[in-house]
Parts: C-alpha cells; sequence; structure tokens
C-alpha cells in the first residue's frame, strides 16, 4: 500500500507579514497531483491542519476544496488534529465525511477504533492518535498524573490491543501529533512542555509498522518506521535549510517500509544573512538572495539610519531586521528580547522571581509556577476563542 505522508498545512497563516494562502493552495494542488500522478492509495494528514482554532474563512474554502478534490479521486484520507487546530471544530461533520472517505480523527475516545483500508495482500489499520492535551485527556485514559508519555502511552495500549484482536497479517499505521525525542525543533512550533518536558521517547510507538508524525516543521526520521513529514511552506526563518517534502511511504505485505521524500513547491527561497549595513549592501556573493525572502542581521556597532529603506534596494524582500552588535551578556543596551531568547516561559518566570525577590523559587515554588503555565495552557487547548 502506498501511503502519502503530510502535516502540518498550518492553512491561514502568514510568514512575517506575508500572506500565505497563495503559497498553500499551490502546495494542495501539487499534493492532489502526487496522489494521481504516485497512484497513492491513502492520504495521511497528521494535525496542524488550521494554525488557530477559528481559522479565517479563505482558509477553511481551501481546506473543503482540496478534500472534495481528494474525494473526487476516490483516494482515502485520515487526518487528526493538531495543537493548533480545535478539535471539536475540525471534526463536525466526521461521520458524514467518512462516508466520502475523508476520515477525521480529533476524539481522544477514539483512539484505539480504526480506519481499516485493505490492498491485494490484506487490511491496514490506520488509527489516528489526535494531539494529546495531558491535562484534558488523562480521566479518559485512567492516568492519575498528566504527562504527554503517559496519556500516548495508554492511548497506544488501545492500539496494540485492538490489533492483537485481528488478523494476524493486519499492517498497522499510527498518525500522532507529538514531540518525540530526537526531533529538532524550529522556531515555529507552539511550545506543548507540560510539567517541564514536552517530549516523548520513540519507544511508545512500538508494535506499529509505521508512525506518521506530526508538529515539528522540519522533515525528518527518527528511525525507519517513525517520521516527521514536516511543514510543507516555511514559517519561519529557523526553516532557511530546510527541504520541504512528503513523504512517499510504500508498506508490503509483511509490514516492511520504504519511503522516499517527494519535494513541495518552493514559493520563494529563504536566506538569512549578517554582518555591517554596508557590507550587506556590497559583497557580490549575497546577489542570490536578492529574491530570497531575507531576515538581515545587523552587526553594526551603532544602528545605522534607515536600514531597512536601504536594505530593501538590494533586497526587496526583506522581512526581518535584528540588530547584533558585539556586546556582552550584562551589557544594559543588550535587547530585553535577546536576554529571553532560548528560554521558556518557566525559566523567565524563575529568573523574575529572583530579580524581584534576590534569590530563586525553591523546589516547591518551581512546582506551583509549572503547574500555572501547564493549567493556562490546558485552558486554552480546551476553550473556543471569542469572536
Amino acid at each position: 500500500m502506498r501511503l502519502l505522508h503530510t502535516s502540518d498545512w498550518h492553512l491561514g497563516r502568514s510568514f512575517h507579514r506575508v500572506g500565505m494562502l497563495g503559497p498553500q493552495a499551490g502546495f494542495l494542488d501539487h499534493l492532489v497531483t502526487t496522489v494521481r500522478e504516485h497512484d497513492v492509495d491513502a492520504v495521511l494528514v497528521s494535525g496542524d491542519v488550521y494554525d488557530r482554532a477559528v481559522p479565517p474563512l479563505a482558509a477553511v474554502e481551501l481546506f473543503d476544496d482540496a478534500l472534495h478534490r481528494l474525494a473526487d479521486l476516490g483516494v482515502p484520507t485520515v487526518m487528526i488534529s493538531g495543537n493548533h487546530d480545535s478539535a471539536r471544530r475540525l471534526g463536525v461533520g466526521a461521520g458524514l465525511m467518512g462516508r466520502a472517505g475523508i476520515h477525521l480523527r480529533t476524539e481522544a475516545s477514539a483512539c484505539g477504533t480504526p480506519v481499516l483500508l485493505s490492498d491485494a495482500h490484506g487490511d491496514v489499520a490506520v488509527y489516528g492518535l489526535p494531539y494529546l492535551e495531558p491535562a484534558l485527556v488523562r480521566d479518559e485514559f485512567g492516568v492519575e498524573k498528566a504527562g504527554h508519555e503517559k496519556v500516548l502511552a495508554a492511548a497506544m495500549d488501545r492500539v496494540r490491543a485492538d490489533l492483537a484482536g485481528r488478523d494476524p497479517g493486519t499492517r498497522s499505521v499510527v498518525l500522532a501529533h507529538a514531540f518525540v525525542t530526537g526531533g529538532e525543533p524550529s522556531d515555529s512550533e507552539r511550545d506543548i512542555t507540560v510539567g517541564g518536558v514536552a517530549a516523548v521517547p520513540a519507544g511508545v510507538f512500538d508494535g506499529v509498522d509505521y508512525v506518521a508524525l506530526g508538529h515539528l516543521h522540519g522533515c525528518q526520521t527518527i528511525t525507519d518506521r517513525v517520521r516527521y513529514s514536516g511543514s510543507p511552506l516555511p514559517y519561519s526563518f529557523s526553516e532557511a535549510t530546510h527541504r520541504k517534502t512528503m513523504w512517499l511511504v510504500d508498506l508490503a505485505a509483511d509490514g516492511a517500509v520504504t519511503a522516499e521524500r517527494v519535494d513541495c513547491p518552493v514559493p520563494r527561497a529563504l536566506a538569512r544573512i549578517r554582518g555591517t549595513l554596508d557590507d550587506l549592501l556590497a559583497d557580490p556573493a549575497l546577489a542570490r538572495h536578492e529574491e530570497a525572502w531575507v531576515e538581515a542581521t545587523l552587526t553594526d556597532p551603532v544602528r545605522p539610519s534607515d536600514p531597512m529603506a536601504r536594505l530593501t534596494e538590494r533586497f526587496p524582500h526583506t522581512l526581518g531586521l535584528v540588530f547584533d552588535p558585539a556586546r556582552t551578556a550584562d551589557d544594559p543596551g543588550l535587547s530585553y528580547a535577546r536576554r529571553l531568547a532560548g528560554r521558556d516561559d518557566q525559566q523567565i518566570a524563575e529568573d523574575f522571581v529572583a530579580h524581584v525577590r534576590g534569590a530563586g523559587p525553591d523546589a516547591d515554588e518551581r512546582t506551583v509556577l509549572r503547574d500555572a503555565f501547564d493549567a493556562v495552557r490546558a485552558d486554552d487547548a480546551a476553550g473556543e476563542p471569542a469572536r
């Protein structure tokens, strides 16, 4: 069986101030063409279909059009909700869509109920594990202390229990939206840390033939059977070195997996350039970036006048401007953003306590802070934004 694994479409998202609906439509055209030209038997979409819980109408229309085109091809699609999606909204009409071959899996309670596909070699059971916010699903899985590893392990126990009751030759595929140990993040993913821990070991998914992961935006192979497709388009300059692709996965009769990457359309190259303003404007080696989306880091000791206007004369698609003069870490002139770079919410809060009180929080106070951050994120995941 040939599967096309993709994820993290983030329909409705912009790249800095550039709207991405056009490139997203181009990607979906490419996806449908790939399904047709490569004789794909099923499409797997591993979450973050939309960029936010209440997407703009244009993004919903784009999604609707893509589903109609896949249904017209008669190719089943299995799709889960990610941490950016509203599971309840994305899951509306799932029963009716399933009759057209579009299988939406957005409920934790359905983790052990597969979509059954078949080919000449028998059945393939496809299990959809939507993003599982630990605080919201721990009762469903009977987990006392919520954490990503525990709830995913409980969900996979249901998968393995269902699979054990099927014919011995049944092959198995799992879609999941999670941060798996060994994966390389970028700047454009939303933090899903719970209790100070975000990553789960790949061993949680033992016992199935292929795991189609979503959440991280870089295409990655965790093991031969556990892979991220990555996002089809870049959503931050940290992805400048990414090759945006989908996985074309062949699942053999015995469950063996072979996979190759299918490149996605590139709307415009990304470039990160660094140096003094005069050097960036004069360096002939940078000519190759003149039509790219550019993030420029200026190292001038004193901020030059009109830097963006001058940069866009040579690099008209400059979207980001960063000032990084050589300074020590305790220099009062160092920007607030630079001082916080690479620090998570928990670390920033602990630093604030130390600044105000003269001493950092003790173990009990760190636990209180962590629980507070976890509760806020759970409320965000459970609530519907007001409009």
